[in-house]
């Protein structure tokens, strides 16, 4: 069965269609609570939920993009999820931006499984705590449009979908939360590549 096939099964209230029309998407929609949330336990506890919100509002699904729908479900689930958790401190995340030139890992093992040099190995992790360190800073929801964006690399529209808001909501909140982000990592600007440092620093 084609998705169309098996969505139009679990709206009838067909179980196993469901469970393999979620299966297409369960690393995915794992993938990005755990990059928002910044741990595994967190993320889990988030992607249970978005299954389950999804279980329960198939039947209202009405076409278009199911991924996104998926992705707006999951995106609302880590909001409860860091609203309950508001006070704890959050988790390691450990992801890389694109835009530092970077390769960014599809998930936390790969980071230990991937074959480098010590040294190097200790700059990236490095690294990806100064990034971690300064995400944890952003507010919620300039942490949630620069993870699905910049770490998950999804298009402004989609991500608009995703959270509800309009495309200029999602493109205000990305540079703002960049402007942040930049500003934050000079603290870190040793481990940064040359391009991310303050003007005024020594060549």
């Amino acid at each position: 069965m084609d998705e169309a096939e098996l969505i139009q099964y679990a709206q009838q209230g067909d179980l196993d269609a469901f469970n393999r029309l979620i299966q297409n998407y369960e690393h995915q929609v794992f993938n990005l609570a755990w990059r928002i949330m910044g741990d595994s336990d967190s993320a889990a506890d988030a992607t249970q939920e978005a299954f389950i919100s999804a279980y329960r509002a198939i039947g209202r699904f009405r076409g278009g993009s199911f991924r996104s729908w998926m992705l707006r479900i999951v995106t609302n689930s880590c909001y409860d999820e860091m609203r309950w958790r508001k006070r704890r401190p959050a988790g390691s995340l450990e992801a890389l931006f694109d835009d530092l030139g970077m390769p960014e890992p599809e998930n936390p093992g790969d980071l230990i499984h991937k074959p480098e040099a010590p040294e190097a190995a200790m700059e990236r992790a490095e690294l990806s705590r100064a990034i971690q360190d300064c995400l944890n800073r952003l507010p919620d929801d300039f942490r949630v449009v620069a993870v699905l964006v910049d770490v998950q690399g999804y298009e402004y529209q989609e991500v608009a979908q995703a959270i509800g808001k309009p495309l200029g909501t999602v493109k205000s909140r990305l540079a703002r939360a960049r402007a942040r982000l930049r500003e934050c990592l000079q603290r870190y600007r040793e481990l940064l590549p040359s391009t991310f440092r303050l003007e005024d620093e020594s060549s």
